[in-house]
């Protein structure tokens, strides 16, 4: 009978193991050398003068993608492609200021007192045409919630997700690393003016 019980019960973890792997399991960050040439090749073409950051995988609905994540003109983008190099999806780091007007209304409207963490527009791209499709926001909240909420152009709130504690910890790590990274280069360019 315990033998029964101990099999049934590894049986339910591989099933389980398997179903996330279908259904869409954890982001998993990889180094640059662990992301395949055509993956690489892909964002070098679209990119010419961008500086590759990082890498990750996940499969999403049984399909595996690749994200890498490039500087280019000083914004930061997040590149979703196939592990053939199909360039999907195209997340652009913007400025609130940047984001549309009726969207960015919307997000006021919503959350009065919100603190913007992250605006990115989000790009779909099929047969190598990108498509504005909506904006995805990181956000505070007057009562200190963290969400991720994406947001049509014309307005409509399309997705709503809470943050947990540890997403809060690496986004405000992402966003200190990149702010001090920012003010060492303005003060690499003040001290070679002077």
């Amino acid at each position: 009978m315990q033998t029964l019980v101990s099999w049934f019960s590894g049986g339910i973890v591989v099933l389980s193991l398997i179903l996330a792997m279908i259904v869409g399991g954890d982001e998993e960050t990889i180094s640059l050398d662990k992301v395949p040439k055509p993956v690489l090749d892909a964002v070098k073409t679209r990119f010419e003068a961008a500086t590759l950051t990082g890498a990750s995988r996940e499969t999403k609905d049984g399909k595996l993608l690749y994200e890498v994540t490039i500087k280019d003109e000083g914004r930061t983008i997040d590149v979703t492609l196939t592990p053939e190099g199909e360039i999907e999806l195209l997340e652009k780091e913007i400025a609130f200021r940047d984001l549309g007007k009726v969207a960015a209304r919307t997000l006021e409207i919503k959350y009065p007192k919100a603190v913007y963490k992250i605006v990115e527009e989000v790009f779909t791209v099929e047969k190598k045409e990108e498509k504005l499709a909506y904006y995805e926001v990181l956000l505070e909240t007057a009562e200190q919630h963290a969400l991720e909420v994406q947001v049509t152009t014309d307005g409509k709130i399309i997705n709503e997700e809470k943050k947990d504690s540890q997403e809060d910890a690496e986004i405000n790590s992402k966003e200190n690393s990149e702010k001090n990274s920012d003010e060492d280069s303005e003060k690499r360019s003040e001290e070679e003016d002077d």
